[in-house]
């Protein structure tokens, strides 16, 4: 019942917004099985857009300061996602959190991108460069075959762009993130038509946990990373014409 209500809040929230969502291959999508998913990010509206596309609640890490501003706080655990802590100890935090639920059957979403495309307006059809904790997270994590799955988010219509809130102000809630230390307003990105397009997913296999171990482990690391940037920006540029 909680997993249902969770995905009709978010289709909800997405009505109310005026979002137009349309999902591609969702033949792609692994059942009965926990899954990890790796996706583009520009919107705040990207967790909800995701758990309504791939219809079941995802746990998604966000930002530190999202667990620690009023309403935002709130709405953000309301949805499943667990806020990571601040940048001295999140790396472990995020690693022990995600595991753990993986270990549970549920799935996990993560934007590897990190906090920049949400602070720094980018373009629907750009992808940036990939933090690679989740691909050690994946190979890591003491889970039989788990799925990594690729999903691109593409806006194709007119978006609505207008400033949410000062940059510095985020900073009284995060003072250890060096992206908030600076003028200007935190963007506030709402799709008015988008596609979600899903890759096809990367098994980690007993196989591939092999060859995260020793000298060939920073390769499984860029091989996994590599695949996922690619099918997202294939995907992207699929979605955005």
């Amino acid at each position: 019942m909680a997993s249902t209500r969770t995905v009709q809040t978010s289709r909800a929230l997405l009505g109310g917004f005026g979002t137009r969502l349309f999902v591609h291959y969702q033949n792609n999508i692994p059942q009965d099985r926990a899954v990890l998913i790796v996706s583009n990010h520009r919107s705040f509206l990207d967790p909800i857009l995701l758990t309504a596309a791939l219809d079941y609640p995802i746990r998604f890490a966000c930002h530190h300061y999202m667990g620690q501003v009023p309403l935002l706080r709130e709405m953000v655990t309301t949805l499943g996602a667990f806020p990571l802590k601040d940048s001295s100890n999140h790396p472990k935090h995020f690693f022990q959190q995600a595991t753990q639920l993986l270990q549970q059957g549920e799935s996990v979403g993560i934007f590897p991108e990190g906090a920049e495309p949400m602070v720094k307006f980018t373009p629907p059809h750009t992808v940036g460069s990939f933090q690679r904790g989740f691909a050690h997270l994946a190979l890591r994590a003491s889970i039989k075959n788990l799925a990594v799955l690729p999903v691109a988010i593409a806006a194709f219509e007119e978006e609505s762009i207008s400033s949410m809130i000062p940059l510095r102000m985020l900073s009284w809630f995060d003072p250890s993130e060096p992206l908030f230390d600076q003028s200007g307003w935190h963007p506030l990105v709402i799709y008015r038509r988008v596609n979600v397009l899903i890759g096809q997913p990367y098994w980690i296999t007993p196989q591939r946990k092999q060859q995260y171990q020793g000298k060939q482990a920073k390769q499984a690391v860029l091989e996994l990373t590599t695949y996922c940037q690619t099918q997202i920006a294939e995907l992207l540029r699929q979605g955005c014409i």
